[in-house]
């Protein structure tokens, strides 16, 4: 089970692509001790990809939007380990925005760290403590966002595909689509001769750390609407096709 706050902070979350007019509130040593240890009881995807966090301030890493720190996010590279690191980080993404911590995924981070106890660097969030909580999302539905068409076929679940479609993702991408024929099977998709802002050669990096962030909103909804599930996910090794499946949910 995922931390049952995680639903309502959906709500609020918002990336700050630059921390701006936030107030002047630093993050304590106490939250940044509880953000260390937070993360360790965070739900992996696969509880056998060993990751970890480290927090350095954002002035020693490439990121220049006005955060204090950065959280650098490390994992052995195993069969998952992006989708798993989007699992694990949006846990992450949502708890801080619990604290009044605002967050940015920023995935053309660079940092001077070293592998961090034999693991390699993947992606880093900015963070800012946010002293204006009038700062976050009043209204999601409002954000720019694909369909609820245009990312799901077959019945609809209501509070769960209306809400899944507010993922956050690499450049806005959005790549995922979900095929309900009495199993919810959730692809990477890709629309053809479409690859957006980013570079050709990270589309399906970023985008396999998209689909874990979905799936971690899969299944907070699933689990807020109180229906059960069984979940069984697929080896995606990044090949540059239309349609990959990454999970199945049978729901009871």
């Amino acid at each position: 089970m995922l931390d049952k706050t995680f639903y309502e902070m959906i709500f609020k979350r918002k990336s700050f692509h630059i921390f701006r007019n936030v107030g002047n509130e630093s993050i304590s040593e106490d939250e940044l001790y509880d953000i260390q240890n937070v993360y360790s009881e965070f739900a992996p995807l696969n509880p056998e990809i060993k990751t970890a966090i480290h927090i350095v301030p954002e002035k020693e890493t490439n990121c220049k939007r006005g955060g204090e720190y950065c959280i650098l996010i490390y994992s052995e590279k195993k069969d998952g380990y992006l989708q798993n690191i989007g699992y694990l980080g949006e846990q992450l993404d949502l708890y801080l925005v619990s604290r009044n911590i605002g967050t940015l995924w920023f995935g053309i981070g660079k940092t001077k760290e070293e592998p961090f106890e034999n693991m390699e660097f993947v992606i880093m969030f900015s963070i800012r403590k946010i002293s204006d909580s009038s700062k976050y999302r009043k209204d999601m539905f409002k954000s720019k966002r694909k369909s609820v068409e245009e990312i799901w076929e077959g019945k609809q679940i209501p509070g769960v595909t209306d809400i899944v479609r507010f993922a956050p993702s690499a450049c806005n991408s959005q790549p995922w689509l979900v095929k309900n024929n009495g199993e919810l099977s959730v692809y990477r998709y890709k629309k053809p001769g479409k690859r957006g802002i980013m570079p050709a050669d990270k589309v399906s990096f970023y985008n396999r750390i998209d689909i874990g962030i979905f799936i971690c909103y899969m299944d907070i909804c699933l689990e807020h609407c109180g229906i059960g599930f069984e979940k069984k996910l697929y080896p995606d090794d990044g090949e540059d096709k239309e349609f990959v499946l990454n999970a199945v949910y049978r729901l009871d």
